[in-house]
């Protein structure tokens, strides 16, 4: 009876997400709440909305907020499969497993649609994707991951971008890893997708698109799942203020608590300086410990680190309950050519957290 309401964690969460988050977050999921009552609905769920939307730094009057129940990748199949007609045409830009996500999303929905791939450890090329915008006429919709966590690489959004819109096409960014956590210029987006339990910290239970205003009313009657259809749960929170079915009422409640931490930190700017600071301590005693990073340093995000192993014999499992027992979970790699593992930046951590990782990783892997 004498135990904290929430214990300290064991172990910090070193990895894209879910990730760790601030005991604050953590004590807003003890309430509950009403899914019909106005102190949810306009307190809680109306206040989120308008709190993202000023996130993308757009009026209110051309962008809008629509939050999707599950995962980050229920809220992206609701964008492919609701926003390209059946006489569109999606090109898909893919160098990772995210890409790759949405190129079998597209396949599972039948959707007429081309792949422009690239390796796993290059950016996107936005010159190729011009030529291809210059030959295939029939390209309506283009869809990219902005940071793809297979790597941590963080492709040239802003280029892309401008070669995109020029060419009047409709642009779909999974921005699952980078929201919150970098600063995007949305003017030439038109789909920005990403999740709760990501760079603005809350726990994972729903996810959340910021669209054009004029791309959602483009959505009416195309999509091809009644859950996830993209443009029915738009209105319903648009006109009646709420989620179509049974919302995550604790983890949206968590939600807003984030987003208020985020102002309280100082906003964009200030919780990107925080991971890039994370990530440069990261690399700079890694490297120091003899660890190789898998990209350069001018392909990296601060979001996500992938390393080499250190050599044939290396366990990542036995390494990994090592530092774990110690206090950190790490991230297995997801890259097809190499050997790696991934550290993530992210969360309620800070540079102190990477310098105490960096010891214990010289101890265990002394040890190894």
């Amino acid at each position: 009876m004498n135990e904290p309401l929430i214990p300290d964690n064991p172990y910090l969460l070193l990895t894209p997400g879910p990730l760790s988050c601030s005991k604050g977050v953590r004590a807003a999921l003890l309430r509950d709440w009403c899914t019909w009552d106005s102190d949810y609905n306009e307190g809680v769920v109306q206040n989120i909305r308008r709190r993202l939307v000023g996130l993308t730094g757009q009026p209110s009057e051309e962008f809008s907020a629509v939050l999707m129940q599950g995962s980050g990748s229920f809220a992206v199949e609701a964008v492919l499969g609701s926003a390209v007609p059946p006489e569109g045409k999606l090109l898909i830009l893919a160098n990772g497993a995210y890409g790759q996500r949405m190129v079998r999303m597209a396949e599972t929905l039948k959707l007429p649609r081309l792949v422009l791939a690239w390796p796993e450890t290059e950016a996107l090329a936005p010159e190729a994707v011009n030529r291809t915008l210059a030959e295939d006429q029939a390209i309506t919709h283009v869809a990219l991951v902005h940071c793809e966590t297979t790597t941590g690489i963080l492709n040239p959004l802003a280029d892309l971008a401008r070669v995109i819109k020029d060419r009047g096409k409709t642009l779909i960014v999974d921005a699952m890893s980078s929201f919150g956590g970098l600063r995007l210029d949305a003017q030439d987006l038109d789909f920005i997708i990403s999740s709760a339990n990501k760079c603005l910290q809350g726990v994972p239970g729903f996810a959340f698109v910021l669209a054009r205003r004029a791309e959602l009313e483009k959505c009416r009657g195309l999509a091809r799942s009644h859950c996830l259809d993209l443009y029915d749960q738009w209105r319903e929170m648009d006109q009646a203020g709420k989620w179509r079915f049974t919302s995550p009422t604790h983890v949206v409640r968590a939600f807003l608590q984030a987003l208020e931490e985020l102002e309280a930190e100082g906003g964009l700017a200030r919780r990107q300086a925080r991971y890039a600071e994370n990530q440069r301590v990261l690399v700079t005693e890694m490297r120091a410990l003899g660890f190789e990073t898998l990209l350069p340093d001018g392909l990296q995000s601060p979001i996500i680190t992938a390393f080499k192993y250190p050599g044939p014999d290396f366990d990542f499992h036995k390494f990994y309950l090592k530092v774990k027992a110690r206090g950190f979970v790490l991230y297995p790699g997801k890259i097809s050519q190499t050997d790696t593992f991934r550290i993530g930046s992210i969360g309620e951590v800070y540079p102190e957290d990477m310098r105490r990782l960096a010891a214990v990783i010289r101890e265990v892997h002394s040890l190894t």
